[in-house]
């Protein structure tokens, strides 16, 4: 296993990022709210806390796609734990921002070229995972839009991918995914009432 204390360089942009971001973000829930201060805290290891080869737990970056129109929500079948869930996973060492992490990982798990984000969080969620044998992901979640026409093309990590109605998710679905699509909605139309 990689030495973390060797990523501190390589993630000190994006830990100063992560932590001026979530410092400032109004939570969109009590438990996001709850989430953001847990997160705050495993950020006080420093760079490291990016890394995956940090044992106590590491920021990850996920998304929720969005179609213009907010009437279809894209989403994965993993091809690990088999359940629906938003685009998203690690940081890697070229990222400067959360938002670019979940931006780079929604288009390369839905080949979709094209997509924006949104730079404010909508979400941040705390689940175990079987990362190094047993971890914590730290999960800062955003919005991200499809271009119109937007074409998806499956990638390694993926079963499936597929579009969905907002009020019509798919089953298995991961946990705290259903919650992603109010705040996401609420991106999307802020963003159109610009």
């Amino acid at each position: 296993m990689p030495d973390p204390r060797s990523d501190l360089a390589t993630y000190a942009d994006l830990h100063a990022d992560a932590t001026a971001l979530l410092s400032r973000w109004t939570p969109t829930s009590p438990g996001a709210a709850q989430a953001r201060d847990r997160t705050l805290e495993l950020l006080s290891a420093g760079p490291v806390a990016m890394s995956r080869g940090h044992r106590a737990g590491h920021v990850t970056a996920s998304a929720l796609v969005l179609d213009g129109t907010g009437a279809r929500v894209l989403l994965c079948l993993h091809g690990k734990f088999r359940k629906w869930v938003q685009l998203g996973g690690h940081c890697e060492p070229g990222d400067r921002t959360l938002a670019e992490a979940a931006l780079r990982e929604a288009g390369e798990e839905s080949g979709i070229a094209g997509l924006v984000v949104d730079p404010e969080p909508i979400d941040v969620d705390i689940h175990p995972v079987a990362c190094q044998g047993g971890s914590l992901h730290y999960d800062v979640r955003f919005a991200v839009l499809a271009p119109p026409g937007a074409t998806e093309r499956v990638s390694a990590e993926s079963e499936a991918l597929g579009w969905f109605p907002p009020d019509r998710l798919p089953e298995p679905l991961a946990d705290a995914t259903a919650q992603l699509v109010a705040p996401a909605l609420a991106t999307l139309a802020r963003r159109a009432a610009g």
